[in-house]
C-alpha cells in the first residue's frame, strides 16, 4: 500500500541492493527518523526469498505468531495451562494486533521485545529460577533488539515498568535483587547490541553533536539531534519538525482500548477481582502487567499519540484478562453474554446495510464512492472517515462474511459459557478478520498505486515525476524500482534529509515540471486525479495525455504511447 507500508519495504531493499546498511535512504535523500533493525530483518528476507510485497510482510507475520505465543507461554509459568492459553488467544484474535499488523510497523516486533523483557524480568527475580543470570542477559538483549527497533521507548517501557514494581514491592535498593538482574554485565550486552549501530550513524552523518532545541526547515544537525532530539524529546513535547502527524484526543485514545483488545476487553470488569499481592509467582505477574500498562498509558497520555502506540501493552493486558478468564465468576459470565449482545447487534446492522446497498450500483472501483479529504490522513485510521453508504455497495462480500461471523458468535456465545464461549468468540475473530482481509483486497486500488505501476512498467521509458510527497505514491516507488522527481514535494519526512551535504536534487517546482513537460524529452506523472486541473491550467488540456487510472490516482504522459 502507498504510505508507510511501502516506505519501510523500499528502504529494506535500498539497503539491500546499495550496500549501505546503517544510513536508509528514499529517492536518494537521506531519511534518518527511524531505527534500522526492521529493515535489516526485512532485507535479510528479501535476500533469502527474493523481493516481493509478500516478503516484506513476513517478518511482521512471524512476529505477530511469536507475540502470541509468548503471552500464552508467560501466561503458562504464571498462572497455569488454561490462563496461559487464554492470554494468548487473546492476543492473536484481538482487532488491534490484526489490524495494526497490516502495514509495516515495526510495532509487533518492539510488542514482542517488550514481552520479552518483561518475562525475563521476572524469571530473573524469581527464587525458584535455576538459570536467572541467562534470564538476566536475555532481558538485556530485548532491551537492545527493542532499541534498534524504536530507539528509547523501546528501553524506557520495560526499565519504567520494572522500576515501578521493584519500588511498589520494596525491592528496588535491595542488594540481592540487583545481584540477580546483574545491571553490568547487562549494559554491556545492551552497548554490544545498540551502540555500533548508532555510533556508525553518527559517523556518516555529521556534525556529531547539537543542542539546538530549534526544529525548522532548513536546519540541518546531523544524525544524532535528528534521531534523538528531534524524533524523540522534541515529538514527545509536540514540536517535532515537520508536523506530519497529529494525535489521538486523550478521552477516544483511552477508550478505543476496549475496540483494540475487542471481544475480550468485555472481560475487563472482572480484572480488579484478581489478586495483585506479590506473594507468589501469579500474583507478581498481575502486579507487573499492572505497572506494565499503567507506565505506558500515563506516558502516552502526556504526548503525542497514534492509535497503535500502546501496542506493546496488549500482552499485559493479555495477561490479565486470560487470568480472569480462567478465574471465572459472575463478571466472566456477564462479559460472555455482553459478546453475545455486541455480536448480534453487528450482524443486525451489516445485515441491514446489505439491505440498504442491495440496488446501489457499484462501477468502477471503491475510490468512486468514497469521500477523499486531501491533507487530513495523519491517523493511521483516518480513512475510515472516508466511508459512504455507497462505498458499503462494493463490500457486499466483505459485508455478507462479517455477518456470518457476527451472527455466529452470537449463537455460540448465547448459552456457552467457560472454554466453549471462548473459543465461540475467538473463531467469531478469524471470520471476520477473513472478511476485513477481502474487503482490504476491494480497497487496494485505493489504498495503493500499483495498477499505475504496473502499466508504468509496460509504458516507453521516460523521467517518472511524482506529484506531492513521497508517501503519497510510495509503492509505485517499491514496484517500480525506480527513482523519481518530486513535485512540490519537499515536506514531511524527506524534507530534513534534504537539506543534508549531497543530498540529490530530486526536488522541483511546478514551473520546472512545465519546462519539462513541454520539452522534447518523454515525462510521466503520478498524481491525485483532483491535480489534474491544476496541470491543465500550467500545460493545456491537449498536453495531458492520460496512459491509466485506478483509486482515484492518474498516471499522464506528454507525448503519445502507440497501443501494443
Amino acid at each position: 500500500m502507498d504510505d508507510s507500508d511501502a516506505v519501510e519495504a523500499q528502504i529494506a531493499r535500498n539497503m539491500l541492493t546499495s550496500g549501505d546498511w546503517v544510513t536508509a535512504h528514499l529517492d536518494g535523500v537521506k531519511y534518518l527518523e527511524k531505527s534500522p533493525l526492521n529493515f535489516w530483518i526485512m532485507a535479510i528476507t528479501y535476500k533469502i526469498v527474493g523481493v516481493h510485497d509478500w516478503a516484506a510482510r513476513i517478518p511482521v507475520a512471524l512476529s505477530a505468531m511469536g507475540l502470541a505465543w509468548l503471552t500464552a507461554a508467560f501466561g503458562i509459568w504464571a498462572f497455569g495451562r488454561r490462563a496461559g492459553f487464554y492470554a494468548g488467544l487473546v492476543v492473536a484474535t484481538c482487532i488491534g494486533l490484526f489490524l495494526f499488523t497490516r502495514v509495516l510497523i515495526p510495532d509487533v516486533m518492539l510488542t514482542l521485545t517488550v514481552a520479552l523483557a518483561m518475562w525475563a524480568f521476572l524469571r530473573a527475580l524469581d527464587e525458584d529460577e535455576p538459570h536467572p543470570r541467562l534470564w538476566a542477559l536475555l532481558l538485556a538483549a530485548s532491551l537492545g533488539a527493542g532499541f534498534l527497533l524504536k530507539s528509547t521507548v523501546g528501553v524506557l517501557f520495560p526499565v519504567a515498568a520494572g522500576a515501578i514494581y521493584l519500588f511498589l514491592t520494596g525491592q528496588l535498593f535491595s542488594a540481592k535483587t540487583w545481584k540477580r538482574l546483574r545491571p553490568f554485565s547487562g549494559l554491556a550486552v545492551f552497548l554490544l547490541i545498540a551502540a555500533p549501530w548508532h555510533v556508525l550513524a553518527t559517523l556518516r552523518n555529521p556534525p556529531y553533536f547539537s543542542f539546538s532545541l530549534r526544529s525548522v526547515p532548513g536546519d540541518y544537525h546531523g544524525f544524532l539531534w535528528f534521531y534523538f532530539m528531534n524524533e524523540q524529546v522534541l515529538r514527545f513535547l509536540n514540536l517535532r519538525y515537520p508536523r506530519d502527524y497529529n494525535t489521538v484526543p486523550r478521552l477516544y485514545f483511552w477508550l478505543f482500548h476496549l475496540l483494540w483488545l475487542f471481544p475480550w476487553s468485555v472481560y475487563f470488569p472482572a480484572v480488579p477481582k484478581l489478586s495483585f499481592k506479590p506473594i507468589n509467582r501469579a500474583g507478581r505477574t498481575r502486579l507487573l502487567a499492572l505497572c506494565w500498562t499503567g507506565f505506558m498509558l500515563v506516558f502516552f497520555t502526556f504526548s503525542t499519540t497514534q492509535e497503535y502506540y500502546t501496542m506493546p501493552c496488549y500482552p499485559a493486558l493479555a495477561l490479565l484478562l486470560g487470568s480472569a478468564m480462567a478465574m471465572g465468576g459472575d463478571w466472566v459470565r456477564r462479559g460472555t453474554r455482553a459478546i453475545s449482545v455486541v455480536a448480534g447487534c453487528a450482524a443486525v446492522a451489516l445485515i441491514a446495510i446489505l439491505v440498504l446497498v442491495r440496488n446501489v450500483p457499484a462501477p468502477g472501483d471503491i475510490s468512486m464512492a468514497l469521500s477523499q479529504r486531501p491533507g487530513t490522513y495523519t491517523l493511521s485510521l483516518s480513512h475510515m472517515e472516508d466511508l459512504t453508504l455507497a462505498s458499503f455497495a462494493y463490500l457486499r462480500l466483505p459485508l455478507a462474511v462479517a455477518a456470518i461471523a457476527f451472527l455466529a458468535g452470537a449463537l455460540g456465545t448465547l448459552r456457552a459459557t467457560g472454554q466453549r464461549a471462548f473459543l465461540a468468540a475467538a473463531l467469531m475473530m478469524v471470520l471476520f478478520f477473513h472478511a476485513a482481509r477481502l474487503a482490504m483486497v476491494v480497497f487496494d486500488p485505493y489504498l495503493s498505486s500499483r495498477p499505475l505501476a504496473d502499466v508504468l512498467l509496460r509504458s516507453p521509458k521516460g523521467k517518472l515525476i511524482v506529484d506531492h510527497h513521497y508517501y503519497t505514491f510510495s509503492s509505485v516507488f517499491f514496484y517500480t524500482n525506480r527513482t523519481a522527481l518530486l513535485l512540490n514535494g519537499r515536506i514531511n519526512n524527506l524534507v530534513y534529509g534534504s537539506y543534508a551535504p549531497g543530498a540529490p536534487d530530486v526536488f522541483i517546482k511546478d514551473t520546472q515540471w512545465k519546462d519539462m513537460w513541454l520539452g522534447a524529452e518523454r515525462c510521466y506523472v503520478v498524481a491525485s486525479d483532483t491535480a489534474v486541473p491544476r496541470f491543465e491550467k500550467l500545460v493545456g488540456k491537449t498536453a495531458l495525455i492520460p496512459v491509466a487510472a485506478s483509486g482515484g490516482k492518474v498516471l499522464l504522459t506528454n507525448h503519445p504511447v502507440s497501443k501494443p
